[in-house]
């Protein structure tokens, strides 16, 4: 009985850590958001942008993203932590689709 509950207490407590070190992010209405990137996960084709209202955006790039630099069209490589970008996303559900990202800087 006693291992029994040690092994719940061990399942909770990891459970518990798991759970506070996920990304927390909000969800905004569609539309256009200027912030700094906090992170890029290159491998899942991913950024958090803060917005300068202060809320985290997690954008997954979709094939129809459009990334752009002075007007031109770039490579996701050109995304580095601490950008200034600005970024249209539309609301579905809860997920947010980044229709277009454009780096500021």
């Amino acid at each position: 009985m006693l291992t029994k509950t040690l092994k719940s207490v061990a399942f909770l407590g990891i459970f518990l850590f798991m759970v506070s070190c996920g990304e927390s992010t909000d969800t905004v209405e569609s539309g256009t958001y200027q912030g700094t990137i906090e992170e890029v996960e290159a491998s899942k084709d991913e950024i958090y942008v803060k917005t300068d209202d202060n809320k985290t955006l997690e954008l997954y790039f979709k094939e129809n993203t459009e990334l752009t630099r002075n007007g031109s069209t770039v490579d996701f490589s050109e995304l580095k932590e601490g950008q200034k970008v600005e970024v249209e996303v539309e609301k579905v559900g809860k997920r947010l689709d980044p229709i277009s990202v454009k780096i500021m800087e």
